[in-house]
């Protein structure tokens, strides 16, 4: 079967029951997808197929033979992408386990609403942090700043400011100014 992962074709001989999840982390090596909760519940193993985002430990991989796979490695080889650009801006990443779930799912809000609502965050952003221990301010395409809690119980948000980042604006991990 081939799968067509961040616009590369790729043959692997799999069962085709096999969870897309476990054919890019083990057959093809892309370990920046994670294994959370395999159940599509925790989002750490989101990825885009065909733009939409997908939770690939419920995809089995022949349904996503010929289409357009995109992990959080095909966003930029060198961290360049906008969303990628704000998240290091505003210093988000505590544990990491989630992180590349989360950019994944801002990516795909933004890429469809490039100036969501709280509704549109509240909607789209529903990865669950695993270690529930970050808090950070963020802003939203200039918007107000949001406070957000990582965490099972807590709103998620998207924490992209793409293309104005606003540094000085923002808090980090644990207090930490960053701008």
């Amino acid at each position: 079967m081939e799968l067509k992962v961040n616009g590369t074709v790729h043959k692997i001989d799999v069962e085709p029951d096999m969870p897309l999840l476990w054919a890019l982390r083990e057959v093809l090596g892309l370990t920046g997808t994670k294994y959370g909760c395999g159940v599509a519940q925790c989002g750490a193993c989101s990825v885009q197929l065909n733009g939409e985002l997908v939770r690939s430990c419920s995809i089995p991989v022949a349904s996503a033979a010929g289409q357009m796979i995109t992990t959080v490695e095909g966003l930029s080889k060198d961290s360049s992408h906008a969303v990628q650009q704000a998240w290091i801006a505003l210093d988000i990443p505590q544990c990491g386990y989630c992180q590349s779930g989360q950019v994944m799912a801002a990516v795909a809000l933004l890429n469809r609403v490039p100036k969501p609502t709280d509704a549109d965050i509240d909607a789209a952003m529903t990865n669950i942090c695993r270690c529930g221990t970050y808090f950070f301010e963020l802003r939203i395409n200039g918007s107000q700043r949001y406070p957000c809690f990582g965490g099972f119980d807590t709103k998620r948000c998207v924490y992209a400011q793409v293309g104005t980042y606003g540094k000085s604006a923002c808090q980090g991990r644990r207090g930490r100014h960053c701008g």
